[in-house]
């Protein structure tokens, strides 16, 4: 109940107050968490090849952000969340696939407000989003009350939900995931992220094979002072071919360049190296191409 009701209260602030709010949040949970300031310093000096202490601070205030613009998205009217959004690039690669019947998957990362692009995508055309309950009960309300909503429609991350996915790709509709989640047994290989092995979703790779389909990456810049977000929608730089490890690999790879755009806006304390219990460590460091 106390959650809702700080939700709530907090989907009533401009963004702008969210944003500043949160920025100190992120700082204050970077400075009192020695796990996940450790977890940030190596993850993040990982992927840019040394250690900026001034990164990852901007990192921490970053992650703050975003957790705190999460009322925002979920609760206020679509209306109002689509209005956020102030520039948007790469919409005519979607206007293409569209005229052309084919299906669209759309992968975001966990960079920028990754929560707003379907909101953005289901204001223009139908789309399914894959969602993963969230780890504090009380949140799932809330969070299927914002993503479940106009022609955004979700599925769960179970079979019913792939055979959803599968149906709405054929149906030359439109498809939304998280491909950098940790997935659980069985729904995983070995990929290398930034060098280090990753244990790697493979649906995302499988969806791409449906016949027809095509996949467009898609993430939302969290602009300075509150003032909304930049939406920017691209192709791969290189052809998802080759076996369902090679897949995974290459769209690894492709989301490193969406980070890489912007590092800061990444959450690296999320734990992308994780091992599920009962998965076996691969035998070697895999090597980044």
């Amino acid at each position: 109940m106390i959650t809702k009701l700080l939700f709530r209260m907090l989907s009533r602030l401009p963004l702008r107050v969210l944003h500043l709010l949160g920025g100190w949040a992120g700082w204050l949970v970077y400075r009192v968490d020695a796990g996940y300031r450790r977890r940030l310093h190596d993850n993040l000096a990982l992927a840019i090849g040394r250690d900026d202490p001034a990164l990852v601070r901007q990192a921490a205030r970053e992650a703050g952000r975003q957790a705190l613009e999460l009322p925002w998205v979920w609760l206020r009217t679509a209306d109002e969340v689509v209005a956020g959004v102030r520039r948007v690039e790469g919409w005519e690669l979607v206007d293409a696939a569209l005229a052309e019947g084919r299906g669209l998957l759309f992968l975001t990362p966990h960079l920028g407000c990754f929560e707003i692009t379907a909101q953005y995508i289901a204001s223009r055309t139908p789309i399914t989003v894959l969602y993963r309950p969230p780890r504090k009960a009380v949140l799932q309300p809330l969070m299927e009350a914002g993503r479940a909503r106009g022609q955004m429609k979700t599925a769960p991350a179970d079979l019913s939900g792939v055979r959803k996915l599968v149906k709405t790709l054929r149906s030359h509709e439109a498809v939304g995931m998280l491909p950098d989640q940790a997935p659980g047994v069985g729904e995983g290989v070995w990929a290398p992220f930034f060098g280090r092995p990753a244990w790697t979703m493979t649906l995302a790779a499988r969806m791409a094979e449906v016949k027809g389909v095509c996949v467009l990456y898609v993430w939302a810049e969290r602009l300075p002072r509150g003032e909304g977000f930049a939406l920017r929608f691209s192709e791969g730089v290189e052809a998802l071919e080759g076996e369902l490890e090679a897949r995974c690999a290459t769209i690894n790879r492709e989301i490193e360049r969406l980070i890489l755009a912007c590092p800061a806006q990444y959450l690296w304390g999320y734990d992308r190296y994780k091992r599920p219990k009962g998965v076996a460590a691969p035998d070697a460091p895999a090597v980044r191409a």
